[in-house]
């Protein structure tokens, strides 16, 4: 007896189905350990399969068949569904569950021969005139065909969902009255936009091509890679492909969020119906996205490259996979920015950023010019340039990043060294750069030893410094002293050539003024203006001027400082005389006869101090004269 309220129809006992009928069951159904209770007759009569097995078992002379299905698409609710009609019992079609019906119809045989608008007849025609031509059952078609997935590709049922789905793609969806959930419910069926109700006429406007981004990213892994393939094949656009993988990976992979363009417009998306994002396995996700991601630059796909590099050293994907993505970024290095190249370590280094990452980064920069090609229409965002401009560009980069991870104390100078010599020469037109970063290095590394900053330092090229940072570098104590002394070297060099270079300016501007110039050397003049030297020449005027005032002041210091030394000969050998014959015979007693210089001069004597006080007074008094002037100067 059946149950109570199981007075026709299906009904469940724990995992066993069975139909009410007066008759008992002759055949059981065995899938996925769930048995289904039934009769032979209807099941033969539509099914061509259980026909073949009740055949096969018909010389056993069983009363009551068992059997197992395997592998049956769809599982035991589809079977359930296939039971049903087979009973006679009304089913209802629907987007989500044609696909699963369709292939357990193929599996079961339910061929027209069969019976008429027999399941598979009725399923296909369903999915070709309702799925096909819908873009939201296509998805709930593809999403729902997981469970039945080798046999859809057999029947092409995946194949048409997604050419369906790349042909709707290229179209203006508000052509077709699409909803979306931009608008919501405020859409008439026709596509315009209602308020309070009323139709504005207004109409979608779908300039925008990302409105189909958020839909297919609630598909699997595998069923989105085969969806871009197929989207690739049917020609396109590459940006638009970028921009659905983008938008997938950053909806799946924690931390991309971060590196998303801040121009990214509003996504829309269908709003008659609701999707569950897909289970994924990031680590095979972050795989198969760099795999889709197109051979292109542009300084938005760079910054999300960067960030994916950081995500796929977080999960420890496949080393083809970094090596992928690495030569990726190394081949537009010039569109990176300097945040996104430090990257920080997440294994056991030492060290705080990823140094290594970065060196292999830089290696892989081409020193000619990328073959990668921008994304057709060119990207705003992309400034297109010749080789040695993305040389320049690197190098500045690199000169950055050298003085952001300078300061880490347990990084090596190898790395250092390493790092500043990945790029040719020609690519530093100046060393400034460099400079700085060696110069933070040393101050957070102040046990390194005079040779190994010697070696460091033997990176610079000295004539590419610049006249401040040779004025800093010369005064720098954290430099060796063989360092600072070619420093100094070149800095005379660099005064004496811009010395030299103002002499043409100063015959110029010594020159009449009712000369006139030739066109040669009025652009000369103009170029000298241009650059700021004028300033400069008339600085070194006043110089000049300055120092032929301190010549001649040093002229008269010299000439006065020979008058005082004649003086103070004069004055010892007046000291000389005072011991003559007369001064002596006068000690003695004698008396000589007196002259008349020297009755003169003993009246003197007799008058004011004697000879050695005032020869004494004397030479203090040109002594101070002379300090005077000296002190003047």
């Amino acid at each position: 007896m059946a149950p109570a309220g199981k007075v026709s129809g299906f009904y469940r006992e724990g995992d066993d189905w069975f139909y009410n009928a007066s008759l008992p069951s002759d055949i059981v159904i065995i899938i996925n350990s769930i048995k289904f209770h039934l009769h032979k007759f209807p099941l033969v009569s539509k099914c061509g399969k259980i026909a073949h097995i009740c055949e096969e078992h018909q010389s056993a002379r069983e009363k009551r068949l068992s059997t197992v299905l395997e592998e049956f698409p769809g599982g035991p609710d589809t079977f359930l569904i296939a039971a049903k009609f087979c009973y006679g019992i009304r089913v209802e079609l629907t987007p989500r569950n044609v696909v699963m019906v369709y292939c357990a119809a193929d599996y079961l045989e339910m061929t027209n021969e069969y019976g008429e608008d027999n399941l598979l007849s009725r399923s296909e025609g369903f999915f070709h005139g309702n799925v096909l031509r819908n873009w939201k059952d296509c998805i709930l078609a593809l999403q729902s065909s997981e469970s039945c997935m080798p046999r859809a590709e057999k029947l092409q049922i995946l194949h048409k969902c997604m050419n369906a789905l790349s042909m709707m793609v290229c179209t203006d969806p508000s052509l077709f009255g699409w909803p979306m959930m931009m608008y919501g419910s405020l859409q008439s069926p026709g596509g315009s936009i209602l308020w309070n109700g009323i139709n504005t006429g207004a109409r979608i406007r779908s300039s925008e091509s990302n409105w189909w981004f958020e839909d297919i990213s609630y598909l699997s892994v595998g069923l989105f890679e085969k969806l871009i393939k197929t989207m690739e094949a049917r020609g396109i656009r590459p940006e638009n492909i970028s921009g659905a993988v983008m938008y997938y990976a950053r909806k799946y992979l924690p931390g991309l969020g971060r590196w998303q363009s801040t121009q990214s417009s509003k996504t829309r998306t269908v709003a008659s119906f609701s999707l569950t994002p897909a289970a994924v396995n990031q680590k095979l996700l972050l795989e198969t996205v760099e795999k889709l991601l197109p051979e292109k630059k542009g300084k938005s796909f760079c910054r999300f490259l960067l960030g994916l590099l950081r995500v796929a050293l977080i999960l420890g994907v496949d080393k083809t996979c970094l090596d992928s993505l690495e030569r990726r970024i190394g081949m537009q290095l010039e569109l990176a920015t300097l945040d996104g190249l430090l990257i920080p370590t997440y294994s056991d280094s030492d060290t705080l950023y990823n140094v290594d990452c970065v060196d292999r980064i830089i290696h892989h920069f081409p020193s000619s010019e990328s073959g990668l090609t921008s994304f057709s229409p060119p990207s705003p965002d992309l400034e297109t340039s010749p080789s040695p401009e993305r040389l320049r560009r690197v190098a500045r980069l690199v000169d950055s990043y050298l003085g952001e991870v300078a300061s880490d104390v347990n990084l090596k100078p190898g790395k250092i060294r390493s790092l500043a010599e990945a790029l040719p020469e020609s690519s530093r037109s100046l060393h400034d750069g460099l400079y700085r970063a060696l110069d933070i290095y040393f101050k957070a590394h102040p046990w390194l030893s005079v040779t190994e900053k010697e070696e460091l330092c033997n990176i610079i090229d000295y004539q590419k410094l610049s006249i401040d940072a040779c004025a800093h570098a010369s005064q720098n104590e954290r430099l060796p002293l063989r360092v600072v002394l070619q420093v100094l070297f070149f800095e005379q060099m660099h005064l004496r050539s811009a010395l030299a270079g103002c002499l043409p300016v100063l015959d110029a501007e010594s020159a009449p003024a009712d000369h006139l110039a030739g066109p040669g050397e009025m652009a000369r003049g103009q170029i000298v203006q241009r650059d700021g030297w004028v300033t400069i020449v008339r600085e070194n005027q006043v110089l000049k001027v300055d120092m032929e005032n301190m010549r001649s002041r040093v002229g008269e210091l010299e000439e006065e400082f020979s008058k005082i030394k004649q003086e103070m000969k004069r004055v010892s050998k007046s000291h000389s005389s005072l011991s003559s014959p007369r001064l002596i015979a006068r000690k003695i007693g004698c008396r000589l006869l007196p002259r008349s210089s020297d009755v003169q001069t003993d009246f003197v004597h007799s008058s004011g101090p004697t000879p050695r006080t005032s020869a004494e007074q004397t030479r203090s008094s040109r002594q101070s004269r002379h300090r005077k002037s000296f002190s003047l100067f």
